[in-house]
């Protein structure tokens, strides 16, 4: 893994087409030296905003037939025509027991995401499906390329929305300080990104609709293990993932009262839909700041924040863990949330009910 000391100069996670010259980070260009590599997604110029569709499939029985079906029918249309430039698969078990699988699809052109939904997407959370014992939801975002950000512990792997990515950046100034993820995010350069109303639900039949207020934030937040030696492993396992669990069920059963309307942390999946050694926590929070705040100063991520960099400086250079992250801060008009079948805690239902 590189070290900061093999990078002659640094930049911005801001690409540079995006910096504004009045922009006001935390640390002005050339001040700062983080005290490790980071690095961030580059996307072509071109590219004027991302889809995220997460598209989910909810099972009381994991091992129902009708789920291995419901899977592999999706994962048949993700590779047909307009495809996505990259997907993922991950499941989680929520707090009602419930199994849920999460195909999360990048587009990087909206069109093709448009012409694939018509044909493919549209009948996946659809009245038609209600009653046949599963429930199913597409969490869609279509953030504008300014309001999104991301970060990498190391750039020869991607994970998320990089994997629609052109390329990765150098060595990024923006990190490794309070306030860094939005320096990071390039509509923050211009715009305090205020949240303003409430989520909105509109049932029609069996299909209920949630939108959430304009700038509410999404977070995807992930570990891959993959490359851990046993000794690490364990120490990870053993001292850094209790804590990040713990936070993340807090988060999921009691977050609404600092503005986290919903929580999951999931596990990656491989090509055989089984578990990996990836995994990542998923949450939507009222707006950026209220994420910042839990980040800064609530007790649960003030432990994780620590027992984490205690590993990384226990395990130094050596360390094989990689992290990374992505934000994403949609407008009201970028973002729907479609439900059939599921439970009233599923997701932004739970936000808006």
């Amino acid at each position: 893994m590189s070290t900061v000391s093999d990078f002659a100069a640094l930049e911005s996670s801001i690409a540079p087409y995006l910096l504004r010259p009045d922009r006001t980070p935390k640390h002005q260009p050339g001040t700062y030296q983080p005290p490790y590599p980071s690095f961030s997604a580059r996307f072509d110029e071109r590219v004027g905003a991302v889809v995220m569709a997460y598209l989910g499939v909810q099972a009381r029985d994991p091992a129902d037939p009708a789920l291995s079906r419901s899977l592999d029918d999706l994962r048949r249309r993700l590779a047909g025509e307009h495809a996505p430039d990259y997907w993922d698969r991950a499941s989680y078990v929520d707090a009602a027991g419930f199994t849920n699988v999460i195909s999360i699809a990048y587009w990087t052109d909206k069109a093709e995401f448009s012409a694939w939904f018509a044909a493919d997407g549209e009948s996946w959370a659809c009245a038609e499906r209600a009653g046949d014992g599963l429930g199913y939801f597409a969490e869609l975002v279509w953030p504008t390329i300014e309001r999104f950000e991301t970060i990498f512990s190391a750039n020869d792997r991607v994970e998320g929305v990089a994997g629609a990515s052109q390329s990765m950046s150098g060595m990024i100034e923006e990190h490794a300080y309070w306030g860094s993820m939005r320096d990071r995010l390039p509509l923050a350069q211009t715009a305090p990104l205020y949240s303003s109303g409430a989520p909105k639900l509109v049932a029609e039949g069996p299909v209920r609709t949630v939108v959430l207020p304009q700038n509410a934030c999404l977070i995807r937040s992930g570990q891959d293990l993959t490359d851990c030696g046993e000794v690490e492993r364990d120490a990870y396992l053993g001292e850094v993932e209790p804590s990040l669990r713990a936070g993340m069920d807090f988060l999921r059963d009691a977050g609404r009262a600092i503005g986290c309307f919903d929580n999951r942390y999931l596990t990656v999946l491989d090509d055989n839909d089984q578990p990996t050694q990836r995994t990542f926590g998923m949450s939507w929070w009222r707006d950026l700041a209220a994420l910042e705040d839990w980040a800064a100063s609530h007790p649960t991520h003030v432990k994780i924040f620590g027992v984490a960099m205690r590993h990384l400086s226990s395990f130094g250079p050596d360390t094989r863990l990689r992290l990374y992250h992505e934000v994403s801060v949609p407008s009201a008009v970028e973002q729907r949330f479609v439900y059939v079948g599921c439970h009233d805690a599923t997701g932004m239902l739970r936000a808006a009910l």
